[in-house]
């Protein structure tokens, strides 16, 4: 029989809510969850004992130090948080010098990261046609804090380590230059969140898209990665679990 998972939710908004609805169907148990530095306060001395795995969906202003914290108590921790990019790289520097297990993502969609497999390839062939100038449109529900989101965010940065001539990107109204992409970001009631790539050139239109109808696939993506990530060491991502 399969071993249950029991996890900590660390974040108690709409991602923890679904993390915890989901968790019997994927072999997991939520056994604590954690949304305030009172429950910190309360739990964390013991949680290495009452856990296998953390799953943490925050936001950017805490998710550092949750982070740490979890790496301190040699916790494997699952992160979905975005918004915090400029700190990942002492992240993974503290994980691999605590000896602890990072698991991030911007997205945990098995279809969306499908999606960014798709976008890289776009983005080696459109390469060599410059003539394609590309622009990124996303729609999220009100509540999302960051602009654009960080599936865009990702989406873009592929692009650009794909293609040198892109130098970077900017919010549409911030009149981006010929090389660097415009972003459009829409926030829309009961959006669950959907993103648009389209290469623009006077004759044609090149376009690739994908729409979530729910969270679903996030939070089960987010506790096949919490099962996946267990018994491991180190900074972990997407492409390492479905071996993109």
């Amino acid at each position: 029989m399969t071993k249950i998972i029991k996890l900590a939710i660390i974040g108690y908004g709409k991602m923890g809510k679904e993390i915890e609805k989901f968790a019997p169907q994927s072999g997991c148990k939520a056994e604590v969850v954690i949304d305030n530095e009172q429950d910190w306060e309360k739990y964390g001395p013991k949680l290495s004992q009452l856990v296998d795995v953390a799953v943490e969906f925050t936001s950017p202003g805490v998710v550092v130090q949750n982070l740490k914290k979890l790496m301190d108590l040699k916790i494997p921790v699952v992160t979905g948080t975005t918004g915090w990019g400029k700190d990942l790289p002492a992240i993974e520097k503290y994980c691999r010098e605590s000896n602890g297990s990072v698991f991030y993502a911007s997205n945990f969609s098995i279809g969306v990261n499908l999606f960014f497999a798709l976008n890289r390839y776009l983005a080696n062939l459109m390469a060599d046609y410059p003539t394609y100038r590309p622009l990124l449109e996303e729609t999220h529900h009100t509540q999302k804090l960051d602009a654009p989101s960080g599936t865009a965010v990702t989406m873009l940065e592929d692009i650009m380590r794909v293609n040198p001539a892109i130098k970077g990107w900017k919010l549409e109204d911030d009149n981006p230059a010929q090389d660097e992409i415009s972003v459009i970001a829409h926030r829309i009631e009961n959006v669950t969140g959907t993103h648009k790539l389209v290469y623009n050139s006077d004759i044609d239109t090149i376009s690739i898209e994908h729409a979530a109808h729910n969270r679903e696939g996030f939070a089960k993506g987010a506790l096949l990665a919490a099962r996946w990530l267990k018994d491991k060491k180190g900074v972990y991502t997407m492409n390492d679990l479905l071996k993109l």
